[in-house]
């Protein structure tokens, strides 16, 4: 009966994961225990339980993708695998794909320190100079110098040998029977769905497949990913992902000078501890709005959001040219709420991600002692946001766990069946919550409404207008939960000393032909408002504003009187002329900066094309040839300094001030 459990493919394969789920967690207490001085002062044994078992989601989907293979050969439906020969092919692939995986494991626990994270795709290219001999001799002098690391590798490549399962002495003489095709059979097609998910880190639609920034989510401080993370992992998520390359374009002395992220305090005013609100909404680009668009199909456009629309033109400021930093959810989170820009990769997916960051949060929080919360009705993990959050400072989450868990609503029967809580009563449970909390307080919400397919509750269909694309009405009903939550807001005490701060996470469906350039894809509104302040209102026609302007334009309201680093510019009080915006365009892997009366199309190397885009909309007129020269020249080196120091700091973990 043992001979027989132990040779039954199903029960086999099973074993032989487990086998490698022990290793890779051996590994894991190897990496603490060689890098016990990097932890020794804050780690306990429940945090340290709770590290080790929140590794265990990313040593799924490493253990998955490295055994796909073996997994597939050992569930084929097919009698003939139950060799001798046959199974050790499979042994053969299994012992060397998990050595390799395991020794990866192993050498991250000498490279981290130098590196502060682990290994990722990136070191490919740190060491693609170093040629055949040089790599050798770095090897080799590795091996020597950690040669207990070396022998534990070699006894563990062993012990995968020695324990593979089936261990078969003899070819098998059973007989095929339908009895065994329809186990195998079974067995596979169980087995698919499970391997997805694992493979993405979990099962629903409204999670991302997970990333290497999703280990923030579990962790205190950066250097912990460390140990939630396992090599293996942090390689295969960044294989498609190219390294952000620091261009030379200038030195750093002449980058500096011409453009500086770090923002220093230049007034003596006394801090106003005012509540900040930001809310951050899904896709709702200024093509769906009327205010944005008064002369648009010769003045009859009355756009899809008549509440917001009223708030700017009576009660809050904007600004004309205002732009997004990416174009998907993951590039605005950061570009809102940290000033970081979105350049040729989004933030979330790159090695950078575990860089130690600031933001909104981290300063009021840290510095301000602000209570900080961010929102999203979805599932607590969804889109890495959780992650991100509590990487920025963020000292709590609200999900749609904790939605369900207020008996004040109805959980899950407020699901929209597909992404998250409907905005309308989720937008209530976060003006509820910040009623709880102590002041002065920084939030965040990001809605979900209006995000494909773009359904309403039953009670709202046929409420709200159409369009001509899907997403308008959806638009049409999270404005009017826009409303509904402003009118509760209304009503608590801390609604006259907030400000509120209003964007979109990206821009959406492109309709007229202004909407349709590469500019006009980034398109999105800014609204600051703060009840009472009357300064706060009008439209700025001159400033170009873009996401990352948000924080460092908050923190100069609030007179924030302490260092920090962030790419944005305080649109409040820095001149016309010293704005601008800088995004990525996909299409183009390229550029766009916008300054003055110009945005120029570069190519990372040269500028290829120029616009005057405030009298030509639709980008008709390439006018590089006849700009005046000097502004082209320094149009250009602005720029330059901008990328080079954005990817400099990113390369090598500089996006803190240390205080």
């Amino acid at each position: 009966m043992k001979s027989t459990i132990k040779n039954h493919p199903v029960l086999a394969l099973v074993g032989n994961l487990c086998v490698v789920y022990l290793l890779f967690t051996l590994c894991r207490l190897v990496f603490l225990l060689t890098n016990w001085g990097l932890y020794a002062d804050s780690m306990t044994w429940s945090h340290g339980l709770s590290l080790f078992a929140a590794g265990l989601i990313f040593d799924t989907t490493a253990i998955l993708y490295t055994n796909a293979i073996v997994i597939l050969m050992m569930l084929l439906p097919l009698h003939w695998k139950e060799r001798k020969g046959y199974y050790k092919v499979v042994r053969w692939i299994y012992v060397i794909c998990n050595s390799v995986a395991i020794w990866a494991n192993l050498c991250d626990c000498v490279y981290f320190p130098y590196t502060g994270k682990r290994t990722t795709t990136s070191v490919f290219y740190e060491f693609a100079n170093e040629g055949v001999g040089g790599m050798a001799k770095i090897m080799g002098e590795q091996f020597l110098s950690n040669w207990y690391l070396v022998l534990l590798a070699f006894a563990l490549s062993w012990l995968l040998w020695k324990v593979f399962l089936p261990q078969c002495k003899e070819a098998t003489n059973a007989k095929a029977s339908w009895h065994y095709y329809i186990t195998q059979t079974s067995a596979l097609l169980l087995a698919i769905p499970f391997i997805i998910a694992g493979m993405r880190g979990g099962f629903t639609a409204a999670v991302r497949p997970i990333t290497i920034s999703n280990a923030n989510q579990f962790v205190d401080r950066p250097a912990e990913t460390g140990i939630v993370l396992n090599t293996p992992f942090s390689i295969y998520r960044t294989l498609s992902k190219k390294p952000l390359v620091t261009p030379d374009y200038m030195s750093d002395a002449e980058a500096e000078a011409l453009y500086s992220p770090i923002h220093m305090p230049s007034d003596t005013v006394t801090f106003m501890p005012k509540n900040i609100v930001v809310l951050i909404l899904e896709s709702f680009s200024k093509q769906h709005f009327g205010y944005y668009n008064k002369t648009l199909r010769g003045g009859t456009y009355q756009g899809f959001t008549p509440f917001l629309d009223s708030l700017i033109a009576n009660e809050a400021m904007t600004w004309q040219y205002s732009y997004a930093n990416g174009r998907k959810s993951i590039e605005g989170m950061p570009s809102t709420l940290s000033s970081l820009p979105n350049y040729v990769e989004p933030l979330f997916l790159t090695p950078a991600s575990l860089n130690r960051m600031s933001g909104l949060a981290r300063e009021l929080g840290e510095q301000k002692g602000y209570t900080t919360a961010f929102f999203h009705g979805a599932q607590n993990n969804s889109m890495g946001f959780q992650a991100f959050a509590r990487a920025t400072g963020f000292q709590r989450y609200y999900g749609r766990t904790e939605y369900n868990e207020d008996p004040n609503f109805h959980g899950d029967a407020d699901f929209d069946g597909t992404w998250a809580i409907w905005d309308e009563e989720f937008l209530q449970f976060y003006a509820q919550q910040m009623s709880k909390m102590k002041q002065p307080f920084m939030t965040a919400v990001f809605t979900a409404s209006s995000h494909t397919p773009f359904d309403l509750p039953e009670r709202y269909k046929g409420k709200f207008p159409k369009g001509e694309k899907e997403i308008q009405e959806a638009i049409a009903y999270t404005d009017y939960a826009l409303r509904r939550f402003f009118k509760e807001a209304s009503k608590q005490p801390w609604y006259k000393n907030t400000l509120f701060v209003l964007t979109a996470d990206h821009c959406s469906t492109h309709i007229d032909p202004y909407y349709k350039t590469s500019l006009g894809y980034f398109n999105v509104p800014i609204i600051f408002y703060a009840p009472g302040d009357s300064t706060l209102h009008g439209i700025d026609t001159q400033r170009v504003v873009e996401q990352i302007d948000i924080m460092p334009t908050v923190l100069g309201y609030l007179h924030y009187d302490k260092p920090y680093l962030a790419f944005g510019k305080d649109m409040l009080h820095v001149t016309p002329e010293n704005t601008h915006a800088l995004h990525w365009v996909p299409e183009s892997s390229g550029y766009e900066f916008v300054k003055g009366g110009y945005a120029l199309e570069f190519d990372g190397e040269q500028v290829t094309a120029a616009y005057r885009y405030r009298t030509d909309s639709t980008f008709t007129h390439n006018v590089i040839k006849s700009m005046p020269a000097d502004t082209l020249n320094a149009m250009t080196r602005k720029m330059k300094s901008v990328i080079q120091q954005y990817m400099n700091r990113m390369n090598n973990d500089r996006l803190v001030i240390e205080k």
